[in-house]
């Protein structure tokens, strides 16, 4: 009987511990658990992804360590106070990250992703700077009413169209799809829904994180690398076509996001966040 009103009692204390926590207390403490990395280790500027070796890429190119290998989440931060993160795939991922930055309250985080072309006009190596997102995947709707529109911070776009343009380079706008879907190109009743919807691409993640920094007032945007053409059946993504696009576009992609984080630290711009 002493041992289970212990239990009991031990377990009320717990719950009640853990219900004092705030949001802040719990993001300080997983964010260094999910990437290995020290919450003053991070910079003020972000860069997002899904791919491990973008992390790769931007410690090669600077010359700095690779945190959080064997973890949930691997980061990279160069001298000039840029970090990369590799949060993995999907919307589930894409909430956890813009939650645990809380911890950190980034300047400013631009997703580096790639996306599924939905337009005629889209092809393969199209950048896409998201003028919204549809939120398709229901993770959103556990932070903002699905009447609230998933944005990016604006001025944070307008420094990678800079970029963008200064290489004598296109990109595209457009609403983007975002989906809980992985697997979907076979359902044609589900691709006619997305021709109803006249977006311009598909992805898993962009509504996602645009919401959730809303909610955490985290400036945020995306800069997406069309990589498959997934309307028509020879444009289903394969490992072969991913690869292509990987070794033809990667460097470029994330150097436009090196770029664009970069310039906006250098002139200390402030990405305002407007609550009401």
């Amino acid at each position: 009987m002493f041992e289970k009103f212990y239990l009991i009692s031990f377990y009320k204390l717990q719950t009640i511990s853990i219900a004092m926590k705030t949001k802040l207390d719990i993001a300080k403490n997983w964010l260094p658990r999910y990437t290995g990395t020290q919450i003053d280790e991070f910079g003020d500027y972000m860069l997002l992804t899904n791919f491990n070796n973008y992390v790769e890429k931007f410690a090669d190119r600077f010359d700095c360590d690779i945190k959080g290998v064997g973890r949930t989440m691997q980061t990279s931060t160069n001298a000039n106070g840029l970090s990369i993160i590799n949060f993995g795939i999907g919307s589930a991922n894409a909430a956890t990250i813009m939650d645990l930055l809380v911890a950190r309250a980034p300047k400013g985080v631009l997703f580096l992703g790639k996306c599924g072309g939905l337009k005629r006009s889209t092809e393969i190596g199209n950048f896409i700077l998201p003028t919204a997102a549809i939120r398709g995947e229901g993770t959103s709707d556990d932070y903002k009413p699905k009447q609230v529109p998933a944005l990016p911070s604006f001025k944070l776009h307008k420094f990678v169209s800079d970029k963008i343009i200064n290489r004598g380079l296109e990109y595209r706008t457009g609403v983007v799809y975002t989906t809980n879907r992985r697997v979907w190109e076979w359902d044609e009743e589900f691709k006619q829904h997305l021709r109803k919807l006249s977006t311009i691409a598909i992805d898993m993640e962009t509504a996602t994180l645009f919401i959730v920094g809303l909610v955490n007032e985290i400036p945020r945007g995306a800069l997406l690398l069309v990589s498959d053409i997934p309307m028509i059946p020879e444009g289903v993504k394969t490992e072969e076509s991913d690869k292509i696009v990987t070794e033809q576009f990667a460097d470029l992609h994330l150097e436009i996001g090196i770029e664009a984080m970069t310039e906006i630290g250098d002139k200390g711009e402030a990405i305002k966040h407007f609550t009401y």
